[in-house]
């Protein structure tokens, strides 16, 4: 799941820097009053408005606001509801069709009808940008608009569970096919004088990566419901330490991604603000090469990948790093998602154990120390990353059966590297784009999986592509989750990936911002539509 081009011109930028600090300004009795305004602050970077040619938490935090979906999750819930669609139900078992809901239209005053679904769809698979979610449709085979009411979809496989919820990701927006190009990315300016949104929000105003107006859709007929604030402007930040300032200066109403684990330990000590947390899913873990990591033999290999699982802390990572922000993590698919289970807890033990991690490697016969070349980024996955993997080392080290080589390298060139055998061990991040278990093996245990690690490349372990098979198109929900557990199980056994921590979701508001916690849930969605104060 992720570069920037400056906006318009400064004298916007100086009208919307008044705009946020009169909305900053309003007063505690303004509760309720939906012309107060809020401000929110990130340090998110958009990559771009058009859901073709973004990826990525940034631009879908605007996507969020301004565009429908034919299906969405209220807030609170990750139930399917409709959207811009009326219904949408399997018709077939490898078709999907979905009936629009009547009179909907863009804010520019164009109708929105099946015809701009299809188009939307198809056109994030014909454009196939590399920053964008094209990736995300390769269970869609085609899709069709017989009518202006109806959309159908063919899919690549039979009764697939997640396609539906494929809908509510980076790859769902509905755009306007009278304004948007089949066959590019509209740029950010573009779209925004284009007025192509259905969404609770149109855009204002916009300085890309500096500040973006959003002006609550009067005509807005979907999950979400009616906006309870009609302007909600965003500022973005290059520091966090700057978020966090303002934050608790009560300069900005809402700081939403990201802050570092100290501070938001210090915020939840100040007068004034609230530490909200909701629903988790982000994912810290381990890469293993199978091609490059050390061992002379695929046996060797694997002991060593057993011995690092019995040697890595992550209580320790949590509290000590994280400061609780995260917590530990026994399988890919996080506590309290439907199927989770603790497979690496189950077959490693909760911490670490020298003694079972020096019998994996004596019995294959791998001599100690094992030198280990370790990767990690410091830009992509937060500022607690050099702390994180400086622990990782130590805790390795200290059992004497390793030697650890540590080395980071910056995301843009990391990106590529990870992918081209460049690191025999290496840190990656996830956040989901649905909330479902799926959604946290079949990318990384698929054949040809994205982190190009060799892990069933050419469908090499047969027995994982066909349990991920059936447990995507399995519609009895107990014979599933049994399904999935057999899928965490065998990662516990091969341990492509090393799980180490999951998160939650955090925000920090003023104490007279309401409806915070309401939209920190397991969809991920963080919705504007829920904010007042």
């Amino acid at each position: 799941m992720k570069n920037f081009r400056r906006g318009i011109a400064l004298v916007a930028v100086a009208s919307l820097a008044s705009i946020a600090l009169a909305a900053c300004g309003q007063s505690k009795d303004s509760s309720g009053d939906k012309g107060g305004g809020l401000v929110v602050g990130t340090t998110d970077k958009v990559v771009s408005i058009d859901p073709a040619g973004s990826y990525d938490n940034g631009s879908l935090n605007v996507q969020t606001q301004v565009y429908q979906y034919l299906l969405n999750f209220p807030e609170g819930s990750t139930e399917l509801t409709p959207d811009a669609a009326s219904k949408c139900s399997f018709t077939k078992p490898v078709e999907y069709t979905c009936t629009m809901k009547d009179g909907l239209k863009f804010a520019n005053g164009n109708a929105l009808t099946a015809s701009d679904v299809a188009f939307s769809f198809k056109r994030v698979v014909a454009i196939e940008d590399p920053s964008g979610p094209s990736s995300l449709l390769g269970a869609m085979k085609s899709v069709e608009a017989p009518d202006d009411k109806t959309v159908v979809f063919t899919l690549a496989a039979p009764n697939d569970q997640t396609f539906p919820q494929i809908l509510v990701t980076s790859a769902g927006p509905i755009v306007d096919e009278e304004t948007y190009p089949a066959d590019k990315v509209l740029d950010d300016e573009a779209a925004v004088k284009a007025n192509g949104f259905s969404g609770p929000y149109t855009i204002a105003s916009y300085s890309k990566n500096q500040l973006a107006e959003f002006k609550a859709n009067p005509d807005y007929d979907g999950t979400y419901g009616k906006a309870k604030t009609d302007r909600v402007t965003m500022k973005y930040y290059a520091q966090s330490d700057n978020l966090k300032l303002d934050i608790k200066n009560g300069k900005i109403d809402v700081a939403f991604r990201s802050l570092t684990p100290t501070d938001i330990a210090d915020l939840d000590k100040s007068d004034g603000v609230t530490v909200h947390t909701g629903a988790g899913g982000e994912l810290r873990y381990i890469v293993f090469n199978f091609k490059t990591m050390p061992g002379d033999s695929s046996e060797q290999k694997l002991a060593i990948r057993k011995a690092v699982a019995s040697s890595v802390d992550r209580e320790a990572l949590s509290k000590q790093v994280y400061k609780d922000t995260f917590t530990p993590a026994y399988s890919m698919v996080p506590e309290g998602q439907t199927g989770a289970t603790e497979a690496f807890k189950d077959a490693y033990g909760a911490g670490p154990d020298k003694a079972a991690a020096e019998k994996f490697l004596t019995d294959a016969g791998v001599k100690t120390p094992v030198k280990i070349a370790l990767q990690y980024n410091p830009d992509h996955y937060g500022s607690s990353s050099d702390q994180e993997y400086n622990a990782v080392k130590r805790q390795l080290e200290s059992t004497d059966l390793f030697a650890v080589d540590l080395q980071s390298t910056e995301w843009v060139t990391y990106q590529n590297e990870y992918k081209e055998d460049g690191y025999p061990v290496f840190q990656l991040g996830w956040f989901p784009d649905f909330p479902d278990a799926d959604n946290y093996l079949s990318p990384f245990l698929s054949p040809d999986n994205f982190t190009k690690n060799h892990y069933n490349q050419d469908n090499s372990d047969p027995t994982m592509t066909k349990l991920l098979d059936s447990e995507r198109t399995d519609g009895d929900q107990n014979s599933r989750v049994a399904t999935l557990k057999q899928v965490q199980d065998r990662l516990a056994e091969k341990i492509p990936f090393l799980p180490l921590l999951t998160g939650s979701q955090v925000a920090i508001a003023r104490d007279n911002v309401k409806g915070v916690e309401k939209t920190l849930d397991a969809s991920f969605k963080f919705r504007f539509t829920s904010l007042t104060k």
